[in-house]
């Protein structure tokens, strides 16, 4: 590969990295400080989340090195190699099983809201994580007792399993039990729920609660359905040039051109670096977010009082969209109360 590619894939590599760390690294912050976030599927939220982390901090550094050293830096039969391949399928994997787990979650719970806390308790979610990991420890460990095989790919700058017509079997095993299968589950449910939430928002909808009924625009639908859909398109676009890839090579025995090899395992890398920006991007995550930078980051010169030291209290307004806000008035005493013992002089 020329020189000015290796450099622009470790340059990009290097923008992934941080995109990874920093956006992981918020969203873990974010469910630490917000504790109506820790629902019973947590677990899975975190372990996307980690695994993600785990391959900004590992796998893409690893790679980063590779193309800038110039020469083969290990070894496919060494120690180095194999322990890359097995942490790299098995966060790739880890990663990807937990998204699509989480996305069930959601989808009974937006779905099926009345038998939800019936349908997900926190032992499934925990039965649920023990499999995950189970099943990808299992198969990040089948190329080392044999079954496939983890190899240097100098395209990729990464040891990765081979993609050859020999390891066929276990190249198929994993691609569609560990990625397509979940790609084409998570693509299904959010479009159901896109389909859903645009028919909703057509007709609108009023939502009551013991105190009153108030009308929720068809924005709010339809903001939803904008983070459904870029999930999906950001899956599509990260995995699909990986996976052609992969099963080119596989089956015809044949090594693709090195920039397609080296385009397609950065977007895969990619993809954990997009999960935490898009998660944070959730109606719910991003009030937690907002939140976060109010906290963290000075505010405006303009607001110089601190919110809490103001006295406030609510009142309600109807507007002409049938919608009951809250707003808040500021109360305090213009003027100290006389004492009914004291008189005032003339």
């Amino acid at each position: 590969m020329a020189d000015a590619l290796r450099t622009l894939y470790a340059a990009l590599m290097v923008v992934s990295a941080v995109a990874s760390i920093c956006g992981n690294l918020l969203l873990l912050l974010v469910l630490l400080l917000n504790k109506e976030l820790r629902t019973d599927a947590l677990g899975l939220t975190l372990s996307f989340s980690l695994s993600d982390l785990a391959l900004g901090l590992s796998i893409i550094p690893f790679g980063v090195y590779n193309s800038l050293s110039w020469s083969s830096c290990c070894a496919s039969e060494g120690a180095l190699c194999q322990g890359s391949g097995f942490i790299f399928l098995l966060l790739q994997t880890s990663s990807m099983q937990s998204l699509t787990w989480d996305t069930v979650n959601k989808f009974t719970e937006i779905c099926f809201a009345l038998s939800y806390s019936r349908v997900w308790t926190g032992g499934r979610s925990r039965a649920v994580l023990v499999l995950v990991w189970l099943f990808c420890l299992v198969t990040a460990a089948l190329p080392l007792l044999g079954f496939g095989s983890y190899v240097y790919s100098e395209s990729r700058f990464l040891c990765c399993p081979s993609f050859t017509p020999e390891d066929r079997c276990f190249v198929l095993l994993w691609m569609l039990a560990g990625i397509v299968a979940p790609i084409v589950t998570m693509c299904s449910l959010y479009g159901y729920i896109v389909y859903v939430a645009t028919k909703q928002a057509r007709r609108g909808t009023f939502m009551c609660n013991e105190l009153h009924c108030y009308y929720v625009p068809a924005n709010n639908y339809l903001r939803s359905s904008v983070v459904m859909v870029t999930t999906s398109v950001c899956l599509l676009v990260c995995w699909l040039p990986y996976i052609s890839v992969c099963l080119y090579e596989t089956f015809s025995g044949e090594q693709s051109p090195a920039v397609t090899s080296a385009l397609s395992a950065w977007l895969v890398l990619t993809s954990s670096a997009l999960n935490p920006w898009i998660t944070c991007m959730t109606q719910m995550y991003r009030a937690a977010v907002r939140r976060l930078i109010i906290r963290f980051i000075p505010m405006f010169p303009c607001s110089e009082t601190p919110l809490e030291s103001r006295p406030q209290s609510s009142a309600l307004h109807l507007d002409t969209a049938n919608r009951i806000s809250t707003t808040t008035m500021t109360t305090a005493a213009s003027c100290p109360q006389s004492s009914p013992e004291t008189t005032t002089p003339p």
